[in-house]
């Protein structure tokens, strides 16, 4: 495989990941009752809405849950796996590819959830206190996974540290499950 064929591969990975990112995004916002009218929240409703809207109408929500959203991120991550698979050269049966589709979305998950702890991490120590709308919806979607860490790990000397248990923990458990599977994760 030369240069430009990974290197296209990569470009191809990474869209297609960051989409099913913001497609995961919605998914969280949803179930953790996020504000809806925050700008990123709106981006990322705006951007998700042309696929799932339609499929809304024939798989409805459960509860919290949008299953029309979560149906759609679960055919794209089987698609890409495919697809990317045939550009490195591989062929793959459907049954492998299910089965990846299920562990590249808990990969998918684990990983969007560190990078959003990370996130809100950063922001707490540039403008803590601030009001911006990043913070705020970081806040509601990560406070659910944050919480029990909090309790775990109080305040030292008013230093937050159970966004590094919680980035750990979330991280480890994405090693157990495909070792050489980080952010970068090629499946």
């Amino acid at each position: 495989m030369g240069p430009g064929t990974n290197a296209g591969r990569f470009l191809l990975a990474s869209l297609i990941t960051l989409y099913l990112a913001v497609l995961l995004l919605r998914i969280i916002l949803r179930w953790v009752s996020a504000d809806f009218y925050n700008p990123l929240s709106q981006f990322i409703w705006q951007v998700t809405n042309p696929p799932v809207q339609p499929l809304s109408r024939i798989i409805p929500r459960w509860r919290k849950l949008d299953t029309a959203a979560l149906f759609l991120l679960y055919v794209l991550a089987v698609v890409a796996i495919m697809l990317l698979m045939a550009v490195a050269g591989y062929r793959i049966g459907l049954q492998w590819a299910l089965a990846y589709g299920v562990l590249k979305l808990v990969i998918l998950v684990l990983n969007v959830l560190t990078f959003t702890v990370l996130v809100q991490a950063i922001l707490s120590w540039v403008g803590p206190g601030g009001n911006n709308p990043a913070a705020s919806l970081l806040w509601q979607v990560n406070e659910p996974i944050m919480r029990p860490a909090r309790r775990l790990m109080p305040p030292i000397g008013g230093l937050d540290l159970s966004p590094l248990v919680v980035i750990l923990v979330l991280q480890f458990a994405v090693r157990l499950l495909w070792p050489g599977g980080a952010i970068g994760l090629a499946i």
